[in-house]
């Protein structure tokens, strides 16, 4: 499964907003430096459906707000 994701870096809330069209909005706490945003979306994506985090990659994206993510779902 593909999902586009909005990031959103340095919230004081971590949090995950699905919109009507399927993509997500994510608040992230870490800021996006040395891939730390990054790491943490892979943990929080891996956690809301309940797969290891070898199983969310980001395709497309990696230094960008907008990401498309992959995952793994079995």
């Amino acid at each position: 499964m593909q999902k586009q994701v909005k990031v959103k870096p340095n919230s004081k809330v971590q949090k995950i907003q699905e919109a009507a069209d399927g993509s997500l909005t994510v608040h992230l706490k870490s800021s996006p430096v040395d891939g730390k945003a990054n790491a943490e979306l892979i943990k929080i994506l891996a956690e809301k459906f309940s797969v290891p985090k070898s199983h969310v990659h980001i395709k497309l994206g990696t230094a960008s707000r907008i990401k498309l993510v992959e995952i793994d779902i079995e």
